[in-house]
């Protein structure tokens, strides 16, 4: 029984603004929050029966979760450089992947609390095989390909309800009402703390009744993006394809290759938003 934790911060208890996550006081005290929503994730996950558990930490540069407050139970992928992104560790040894603490898509509901998808920065709209998706449902697509089912999402209830289209059998704890992109009604953090804890025991000891979401290759991924700029860089790899001033497509064979293609359009998309060599003198 060994599961996997992707931690985003958008959705765990507490935050309702984008400052609480980038004002240097306030983003000390949302760390500790973030790794308290975690700490409570993984103790209902070895309620419900885990032995093993990995958490990759999957906000901004990934490198927000306390390690010495973090239950020793698990291990914790910490760090920015990672060729799968939110899912850095993620492989076919595990039995049920569980998201804490993450958001609703960019341009979807008008509710959901600091919504985007992957990158704010650059990213307006991501389309999987013609569907529109968020981080969530497409971090279960490439769970899919390892055999992985998804157990478990925390969030705002209007992430909650976007992802419950794609997946309605996941167990759900909502940490707080969204009112409006950057204002929320919330619970305090040791309730909803509280709920993630009996939700994710649940989930787990349900695992064996969920089945991955498995997404048949080819794969097309059509990106479309805040700048045309952005747009243009990631044509430097030649399999992506200019569709538009600020979109691009391609297609890759399998879910896993077209989900590394789109990590590093991104990650080329963030370095071109002001120049890739603005800042470079050498």
């Amino acid at each position: 029984m060994k599961f996997f934790i992707s931690a985003d911060m958008e959705g765990i208890s507490g935050v309702a603004t984008n400052q609480q996550l980038k004002t240097p006081s306030e983003y000390q005290r949302f760390r500790k929050l973030m790794t308290a929503d975690v700490n409570a994730a993984i103790e209902g996950a070895f309620n419900g029966g885990a032995k093993e558990i990995v958490v990759a930490d999957g906000h901004g540069n990934m490198s927000n979760i306390i390690i010495e407050e973090l239950d020793k139970r698990a291990r914790l992928v910490s760090g920015s450089n990672r060729v799968m992104c939110q899912l850095e560790g993620l492989d076919d040894s595990f039995d049920g992947i569980l998201f804490v603490g993450h958001h609703g898509r960019e341009d979807g509901s008008e509710r959901a609390v600091i919504s985007h998808t992957l990158a704010g920065i650059c990213v307006n709209e991501m389309k999987i095989n013609g569907r529109i998706v968020g981080e969530t449902e497409m971090n279960t697509y490439v769970a899919g390909a390892f055999g992985v089912p998804p157990l478990f999402i925390s969030g705002d209830d209007a992430y909650v309800q976007e992802v419950q289209e794609t997946l309605p059998n996941v167990e759900v704890a909502v940490t707080k009402r969204a009112v409006d992109r950057f204002a929320a009604e919330l619970l305090h953090p040791e309730l909803a703390q509280g709920i993630i804890r009996e939700k994710a025991e649940k989930a787990v000891k349900n695992a064996a009744d969920q089945k991955p979401v498995v997404l048949e290759g080819p794969v097309t991924f059509e990106i479309q993006f805040k700048g045309s700029q952005q747009a243009m860089m990631t044509t430097t790899i030649p399999s992506v394809e200019l569709t538009g001033p600020k979109s691009i497509r391609f297609t890759c064979e399998d879910m896993v290759t077209a989900y590394k293609h789109m990590w590093g359009c991104v990650i080329i998309a963030i370095t071109a938003t002001n120049g890739v060599l603005g800042s470079v003198n050498a």
